[in-house]
C-alpha cells in the first residue's frame, strides 16, 4: 500500500513539473522539438539536441512517407549519439540525436531516462493523431473519386453524344477540383498533331473547334505539346512551367494562368493519347500534388470512355476501307500471281545453274548450259560471259554466242562497254542513243558491230568484280527493259557463285592429285623424322632432368633454393595442418658481416666462401634440408620436430661449426650467422608468412649482437604488426592532415624578446595522442612517405607562420632527403609565395649530414635560396663533423648548439670549453649563434657570460599550436 501511494505521489510531482506542463500543451512535433532543445540544454548540458521523425503515408499519386526534424539542424559525425524514442507497425518512427556538451551535469536517478520516457510518449500521441487525421481525409477523397469514376462509367456507357458526354466529363471533374477552365486535347502520334476535344476558358475567349488538327509544328509555344513530349504531368503558373519545359510565350495561346495543372491520358500500350488540362487565373486558388494525382488517376477512366465512343464511328470508318482494301488487294493478287509465275521460273534457272555447278562436266559445258537457262528468261541470243584473266591486264572471252561476231579473241583492257561495267561496278541497261553518247563523251570505245540494244551485270564473288554477263540485240523490234536488268543482275550473282563453285571444284581435283604425291613424299620424310624425334625426345629428357634441379637449387653452392624450400615447407604445413603431431621448425640464418668481405676482398672471394659456409651448414643440420634463399641468407627446415629443442640444438651447431676460420685464397676469414627460429603453429596458412616470421626473429638476433639466435613468439608478432599498423596509420594520416606544426620561440637572452619561431613537426593521432617525430620519423623512412610529410609540414608551417608577428621568422626543418631534389630551391620558394609569406621570414634548418651528401648540388640550392631571401641554419652543431670548411663553403647564416652541450653548463664541475670555442668559431665567421635547449636561467646565465645572446627551450616557451597562442601574438 505504501509503495502505491510513494508511485502516486511521484506521478503528481512530475505532472507538476514546468516541463511536463508544457508538454501537455504542445501541439506539433516541431513545437515538441523546440522544446526538448531547451530542456536538455538547461537540464543535462547537451547543447545539440533533435527530434527526427518518420510517418508512414499512402498518396493517391503512390507517394509514402513524409518526414521531419526540429530544430532542422545537421547533427553529423562519430560524436553524434542517437536513441530511437519508438518505432510502431505502421512504420511510424521517432529518433532523438544529440552532440554532448563540454558541460555535463549530474542528473538524478532515473530523471534522464524519464526525460526520453516523456518526449517518447507525447511523440507517439502527436503523431498517431496526425496519422488518424490523414487517414480520414483520405477515405473521403477516396470515396469523391469513386463516385467520380462511376458517373465517368456510366456516361461511356449512356447513348450521349460527344459534346454531351465531355460536357458531364468537365462537370465531374469540376467535383474533384476547381476546374472553371477546362480543356482536352488528344494528341495523333502519326500525323505529330493536336485536336482540342473540349475547350471551356473564363479568359481566353478563342473558339477552337474539335475537328480541326493543328500540327504540332504550329504549336512551338504550347505548354500542353511540351508536357506531352516530356511524358509526365506539369504543375505550377504556367510561365513557371514554361522555363522548365524550355519554351518561348506564344501570345496566340491567350493569358498566363497563376497555376496549371496537366496530365497526360497514356493508352494500354503505355503510348500518349492526349492531355487533360485545368488552369486558374485567381491569385488565391491553386492545384495541390493531391489534385495531380486525381487528375492523373481520372485521366485514364476519361480516355478509356473517350475510346469506347470513338470505337463505334471508327468501327465503321473502317468496314469502309477494309471494302476498298478488298478491291486493291484484288488487283494486287493478280500482279502477284503473274510475279510468282515469274519468280518461279527464275527459282528453277537458279536450281538449274545450281546443279550445273554441282555436276562433273567441262567449264564449256557449264557455260552452255548458263546461255541456255537465261536465254528461257530473255532474249539472249546474243550473249557472252567476259572475265579478268590472271595479272588483270587482260580480257578473256570463255564462253561467247553472237548472230554477226561469232568469235571474241582474248585483249588487252581498253574502254569497251565491258571495262566499263567492269570500273563502275554496276549493271548497264543501254539503247543505241546511249551507246552512242558514251562513245561520244570518250567514256566507252565501240568494239565489233554496233548493237540496238546492251545489257550488261558485273559477274561478283568476295565482293571483287571477276566478270561481266551480257546480252545485246541487233534489232530495235527486241529490246531490254528495266525488268530484264533486275532479272540478269539477280541471275549473275547466283551464276558468279556457280561459276566460283565450278572453278573451286576443277582447282580441288587438281590440288587432291598434288596432294597425294605430296603425302606420299611426306610419309617417307616422317618416317626419317620419326628416328631423329626419338633421339631428341631422350636428349630432352635428359635436359630437363637437369632444369628441373638448376630450378630448384641454387647454381653457386648446390644446396636447394628458395622454390624448393617453399615447396616442402608448404608440404610441411600442410601435413600438420592434417596430424599436430608432426610439428616442424624453420632457421632463417644470414651471415654476420658478409658485405665487409665482398667490398674488401671482392666478390669471387666472397662466393667461395659462401660455398665453404654452405657446406659447413649442411654438415651442421644433417639430415634436414639446407637451402640458400639468395646472397648471405639460408635457411633450414626441421620436419618431423620431435620436440622444440632440436631446433634451438642445431641452431647451436651451425653457431659452433662457423667458428673455425675459413681459408680462401690463402687467407682466414671469419664470419659468424644470426638465426632466427620460427615454429609450426596453426595460425600459418601459406609457407611465407613462416619464412617471414623466422626473418624477423633473425634480425632481432642482429639487434642483440650478433652470433646468437631468437625465436619468434607473440611480442615479435605483435613489434611487427604495431610497426605495420604505425605505416598505415602514417598513410591515413597524410590524408587527413594529422601533422602540425608546435611553434617554439627563438629569444634574446639579454631582452627575452621573441626574434622568431622553430616549427617543430607533431602528429596528432587520433588514439595514442600528440606523437614526438622520434615515435615515427623511422618508419617514416623506411615506408618512403617521409618526404611528403615533409612537404605538407613545410607548406603548413608557411601558411600559419602568417598570424606570427611581423617581425620574426619561422625556422623550419628541412631532412637531407629534400636536399637530394635538384629543384628543391624552386619548390620550396613556390610554395612560400603560395601562403603569402615572406621569404625573408623563413629560415631553413639543416644538419651537417644533410650537406655531406651530394655538396656541390646542395650549395647551389642554399645560394639560390639566400639569394631569394632565405637564410639557412646549422641544426645541432657539436653533435656531428663540426667541420670549418663546410662554414666556409656553404652559405650558412647561423649555427645551433646542441642542447646536450647546453645543458652541461649548468651541472657542477662541467666545463664550458666547446661552447665557447663553438661562439668564438661562429664570431670569428660572422655567424649568428643559437643555443638549443635551454631550460633553467643558470644555463641561460652561463650562455650570456660566454658571449651567446640567443636561446630556445623551455624555459622561454614550449612548443605550442597557433591557435593557442595569446591574441596580441598570433
Amino acid at each position: 500500500m505504501s509503495s502505491t501511494n510513494e508511485k502516486r505521489k511521484s506521478d503528481l510531482d512530475w505532472a507538476g513539473k514546468p516541463f511536463v506542463r508544457e508538454l501537455l500543451r504542445v501541439s506539433d512535433m516541431v513545437a515538441l522539438g523546440l522544446m526538448a532543445a531547451d530542456e536538455a540544454e538547461s537540464q543535462f548540458g547537451v547543447q545539440a539536441l533533435s527530434i527526427s521523425w518518420n510517418t508512414e503515408r499512402i498518396h493517391a499519386d503512390g507517394r509514402s512517407e513524409s518526414s521531419g526534424r526540429s530544430p532542422d539542424i545537421c547533427l553529423e559525425g562519430a560524436d553524434i549519439r542517437r536513441i530511437p524514442l519508438f518505432s510502431a507497425s505502421n512504420g511510424t518512427r521517432a529518433e532523438l540525436s544529440w552532440r554532448p556538451g563540454i558541460r555535463v551535469a549530474v542528473p538524478g536517478a532515473g530523471e534522464w531516462d524519464q526525460f526520453l520516457s516523456d518526449v517518447a510518449h507525447v511523440a507517439e500521441r502527436l503523431l498517431e493523431r496526425d496519422s488518424l487525421a490523414h487517414s480520414v481525409h483520405r477515405l473521403e477523397r477516396a470515396e469523391h473519386v469513386q463516385r467520380a469514376l462511376f458517373a465517368i462509367a456510366n456516361m461511356a456507357s449512356s447513348d450521349l453524344d460527344m459534346p454531351d458526354m465531355l460536357r458531364g466529363i468537365h462537370e465531374i471533374v469540376g467535383w474533384l477540383m476547381y476546374a472553371e477552365n477546362f480543356f482536352i486535347a488528344l494528341y495523333e502520334p502519326e500525323r505529330d498533331s493536336l485536336r482540342f476535344l473540349y475547350f471551356v476558358d473564363t479568359v481566353d475567349s478563342d473558339f477552337v473547334n474539335p475537328d480541326d488538327e493543328i500540327a504540332a509544328c504550329d504549336l512551338p509555344g504550347s505548354v500542353t505539346l511540351a508536357m506531352l513530349r516530356s511524358g509526365e504531368s506539369q504543375m505550377g503558373p504556367s510561365a513557371q512551367i514554361r522555363a522548365k519545359l524550355n519554351i518561348a510565350r506564344d501570345e496566340r495561346f491567350g493569358p498566363d494562368s497563376e497555376d496549371w495543372l496537366g496530365v497526360p491520358m497514356i493508352g494500354a500500350t503505355a503510348a500518349i493519347r492526349g492531355a487533360i488540362v485545368v488552369q486558374s487565373y485567381l491569385p488565391d486558388t491553386r492545384y495541390s500534388e493531391e489534385d495531380r494525382a486525381i487528375l492523373n488517376y481520372v485521366a485514364q477512366h476519361i480516355l478509356t470512355a473517350l475510346e469506347r465512343k470513338q470505337a463505334k464511328t471508327e468501327l465503321e470508318k473502317r468496314v469502309a476501307e477494309r471494302t476498298q482494301e478488298l478491291a486493291r488487294a484484288n488487283e494486287e493478287l493478280q500482279l502477284e500471281v503473274a510475279e510468282r509465275q515469274r519468280g518461279e521460273r527464275l527459282q528453277r534457272a537458279l536450281f538449274r545453274i545450281a546443279e550445273c555447278a554441282a555436276a562433273g562436266e567441262s567449264m564449256e559445258d557449264f557455260y552452255a548450259s548458263v546461255h541456255a537457262i537465261v536465254g528461257e528468261l530473255l532474249n539472249a541470243r546474243n550473249f557472252y560471259i567476259a572475265l579478268i584473266a590472271d595479272g588483270g591486264q587482260e580480257l578473256e572471252f570463255p564462253y561467247s554466242v553472237d548472230e554477226i561476231n561469232p568469235v571474241r579473241p582474248r585483249r588487252p583492257m581498253a574502254n569497251g562497254m565491258t571495262e566499263y561495267v567492269l570500273k563502275t561496278g554496276r549493271a548497264l541497261l543501254a539503247d543505241r542513243a546511249s551507246i552512242d553518247a558514251l562513245v561520244g563523251s570518250g567514256n566507252v570505245q565501240r568494239f565489233g558491230t554496233r548493237a540496238s540494244y546492251w545489257l550488261g551485270v558485273p559477274l561478283i564473288c568476295n565482293e571483287r568484280t571477276v566478270g561481266v554477263l551480257a546480252v545485246q540485240s541487233y534489232s530495235a523490234d527486241a529490246p531490254f527493259t528495266v525488268r530484264d536488268q533486275e532479272l540478269l543482275t539477280f541471275v549473275a550473282y547466283h551464276i558468279a557463285n556457280g561459276l566460283e563453285r565450278k572453278r573451286a571444284q576443277d582447282s580441288l581435283i587438281h590440288d587432291n592429285v598434288e596432294l597425294e604425291a605430296r603425302v606420299e613424299e611426306r610419309t617417307r620424310a616422317l618416317a626419317h623424322a620419326n628416328r631423329d624425334l626419338t633421339s631428341q625426345i631422350l636428349e630432352r629428357k635428359r635436359i630437363e632432368a637437369r632444369l628441373t634441379h638448376e630450378a630448384f637449387h641454387d647454381a653457386l653452392t648446390g644446396l636447394p633454393n628458395r622454390a624448393l624450400l617453399l615447396q616442402r615447407l608448404g608440404t610441411a604445413l600442410t601435413r600438420y595442418q592434417d596430424d599436430p603431431t608432426r610439428s616442424y621448425a624453420v632457421l632463417f640464418l644470414d651471415l654476420d658481416r658478409f658485405k665487409v668481405v665482398n667490398d674488401s676482398v671482392g666478390h669471387l672471394v666472397g662466393d667461395e666462401m659462401l660455398k665453404q659456409a654452405a657446406l659447413r651448414l649442411a654438415s651442421a643440420c644433417a639430415p634436414y634440408m639446407v637451402a640458400r634463399l639468395g646472397g648471405d641468407e639460408f635457411a633450414v627446415l626441421i620436419d618431423n620436430l620431435p620436440e622444440p629443442k632440436l631446433a634451438i640444438h642445431i641452431a647451436e651447431r651451425v653457431l659452433e661449426g662457423l667458428n673455425d676460420p675459413i681459408r680462401v685464397a690463402n687467407k682466414e676469414m671469419f664470419t659468424s650467422a644470426s638465426i632466427g627460429i620460427a615454429y609450426a603453429d596453426t595460425h600459418y596458412t601459406r609457407a611465407e608468412e613462416l619464412l617471414r616470421d623466422a626473418d624477423t626473429a633473425m634480425y632481432r638476433a642482429k639487434a642483440r649482437g650478433r652470433q646468437c639466435h631468437e625465436i619468434f613468439d607473440e611480442q615479435l608478432r605483435a613489434e611487427a604488426m604495431r610497426a605495420l599498423d604505425l605505416e598505415g596509420d602514417l598513410r591515413h594520416a597524410l590524408v587527413r592532415r594529422e601533422f602540425e606544426p608546435h611553434f617554439q620561440s627563438i629569444v634574446s637572452l639579454e631582452t627575452g624578446r621573441i626574434l622568431g619561431y622553430e616549427a617543430l613537426l607533431r602528429w596528432k593521432h587520433p588514439t595514442r595522442g600528440l606523437l614526438l617525430p622520434a615515435d615515427f620519423l623511422n618508419a617514416a623512412e623506411e615506408n618512403g612517405c617521409i618526404e611528403q610529410i615533409d612537404w605538407q609540414m613545410f607548406a603548413m608551417a608557411c601558411e600559419q607562420a602568417q598570424r606570427l608577428p611581423e617581425s620574426t621568422y619561422v625556422s623550419i626543418n628541412v631532412s637531407a632527403r629534400r636536399l637530394r631534389v635538384p629543384d628543391f630551391d624552386e619548390i620550396a620558394l613556390r610554395t612560400i609565395e603560395n601562403s603569402g609569406l615572406q621569404p625573408h621570414r623563413v629560415r631553413l634548418e639543416v644538419t651537417e649530414g644533410a650537406l655531406l651528401d651530394q655538396p656541390e648540388q646542395t650549395r647551389e640550392i642554399l645560394l639560390r635560396l639566400r639569394q631569394a631571401g632565405v637564410l639557412v641554419q646549422l641544426d645541432d652543431f657539436g653533435t656531428g663533423y663540426s667541420s670549418l670548411s663546410y662554414l666556409h663553403r656553404f652559405p650558412i647564416h647561423s649555427l645551433k648548439i646542441d642542447k646536450s652541450f647546453v645543458a652541461d653548463l649548468a651541472t657542477e664541475g662541467s666545463s664550458p670549453a666547446v661552447v665557447r670555442a663553438i661562439i668564438a668559431l661562429a664570431e670569428s665567421l660572422d655567424v649568428e649563434v643559437i643555443a638549443e635547449g635551454v631550460e633553467t636561467p643558470a644555463q641561460r646565465d652561463a650562455l650570456l657570460a660566454l658571449g651567446c645572446t640567443i636561446g630556445q627551450g623551455f624555459l622561454f616557451s614550449l612548443p605550442t599550436l597557433i591557435d593557442d597562442f595569446p591574441a596580441e601574438t598570433a
